[in-house]
């Protein structure tokens, strides 16, 4: 995720780093090579050809309904953003809960700091099924040692973690250590952890549908490719950098689209995870009174994990 400090306007015009630019740039350069030649044969095209010439007005149709389909298509790709961002924002505040209701039930024993070690190791968990990351390291030095290996030979790993939560709960409850409602309150949280995996879950296996993306990459393409013929006739010259400025806008909202439609990636707008679940954890061990680990920090203003 992008966290660097806004420039003024004047600077923003001239970012590279985090911007799609670099993505779009050989599209922008094609379009720049169409527009001269359209430029430079326009008065041949214009003197042989006049009743096929194309003009702006078509083009202005056109890109009106095309503006519209992309606004569209960015909307839908915010709202997974949005929802997945509101999920871990939910996965914190249900582990500061879960950690904090077994350490005011139990105090800091063996028992509560398996607990919490555990749930550590459920955001670990989830952000490496979500990204495909190896995230043995950190669930070795958090599960405990009688379920770890059991734990990381599963394929749904996250899963598994709220299974032996809910198991050891339960346990705590039948020996006296919570009571009913101390079980309860748990039980409830622990639910809480299942709704947000089976969120994200649903985010990372339900892609945009292909046929949609392939439209949406055709028109674009075309229309952008197409623009320069339109402006020849009535803008000579002016035609490469008016159609390469009306083709970046287009190219960069396809793109911007297709980078927040998958929220748990490593591109620069992607959600940090990694960062996310250090701050879980180190909220949970400030509550156990042990010394805080320094975030990973951002290179170059990105948080690219």
């Amino acid at each position: 995720m992008i966290v660097r400090n806004i420039p003024s306007w004047f600077r923003l015009l001239f970012v590279w780093h985090g911007s799609v630019l670099p993505r779009i740039l050989p599209r922008l350069l094609l379009v720049l090579a169409v527009a001269v030649a359209a430029a430079s044969i326009r008065h041949w095209w214009l003197a042989s050809l006049r009743e096929s010439s194309l003009g702006i007005p078509t083009f202005t149709l056109l890109g009106v309904s095309l503006a519209i389909f992309l606004g569209f298509r960015n909307s839908v790709s915010y709202d997974r953003f949005w929802e997945a961002r509101k999920l871990w924002g939910s996965l914190l505040i249900a582990s500061r809960s879960l950690g904090r209701q077994m350490l005011a039930a139990l105090g800091d024993d063996a028992d509560s700091r398996r607990f919490v070690d555990a749930i550590c190791a459920f955001a670990y968990a989830l952000k490496a099924q979500l990204r495909g990351d190896d995230a043995d390291a950190h669930l070795q030095r958090l599960l405990p040692a009688e379920e770890r290996e059991r734990i990381m030979a599963g394929s749904f790993r996250p899963a598994l973690i709220l299974a032996w939560l809910g198991r050891e709960a339960q346990r705590l409850q039948r020996a006296g250590r919570l009571s009913e409602l101390q079980w309860h309150a748990l039980d409830r949280n622990l639910n809480t952890l299942s709704e947000i995996l089976g969120g994200c879950e649903r985010i990372a296996t339900t892609p945009m549908p292909f046929t949609y993306r392939v439209l949406l990459n055709r028109t674009v393409t075309i229309y952008c490719l197409l623009l320069p013929a339109g402006l020849a006739s009535s803008i000579g010259w002016l035609t490469p950098p008016i159609a390469v400025f009306i083709a970046y806008t287009y190219f960069a909202l396809e793109q911007i689209a297709e980078e927040l439609e998958e929220p748990f990636g490593t591109e620069g707008n992607d959600l940090p995870l990694s960062t996310l679940c250090h701050t879980i954890e180190s909220s949970l061990r400030e509550m156990q009174g042990l010394p805080l680990e320094a975030p990973p920090p951002p290179r170059r203003g990105i948080y690219l994990h």
